[in-house]
């Protein structure tokens, strides 16, 4: 890794989230995120949702490896670029400091939350891999 990867990876507003199902199946959802050294944070909010149990959740329990990916797309295509980290998943402890922190850390990156943080639950994944590729490298 050159070292730009988790920066341009943090600077990113969403990242889409995959899982695998406990069937086998692939599971992508988009997420808002926040990074601090190698973890990255997000959380269940208060978005309308069918239930708080959601799918990801189920699956990072049956398998808690997953992938992230942020990526930026231009139609001149020199500027393209994407990053993904991949690691291992886990459920934050309600009410832990681990909870406290990466609620913290979401609140101060979006401002949407400063009136309703998320309710949880709170999900870190401790990245294992920092991988990307962007057109300016392939260019020179």
């Amino acid at each position: 890794m050159s070292g730009w990867e988790r920066e341009w990876f943090a600077a990113s507003p969403v990242a889409r989230l995959a899982t695998v199902t406990p069937a086998g199946r692939p599971h992508v959802v988009p997420v808002v995120f926040a990074v601090q050294n190698d973890v990255v944070w997000m959380a269940v909010d208060g978005k309308p949702k069918r239930s708080r149990a959601l799918q990801r959740l189920h699956n990072i329990a049956a398998n808690p490896q997953v992938s992230l990916i942020v990526d930026h797309y231009d139609d001149d295509w020199t500027s393209l670029w994407w990053v993904r980290a991949d690691g291992g998943a886990r459920v934050v402890e309600q009410g832990s400091a681990d909870e406290e922190a990466g609620l913290r850390l979401l609140v101060d990156r979006y401002p949407q939350y400063a009136d309703q943080p998320p309710a949880g639950p709170v999900v870190a994944v401790g990245v294992d891999r920092w991988h990307g590729w962007r057109a300016r490298d392939w260019l020179d």
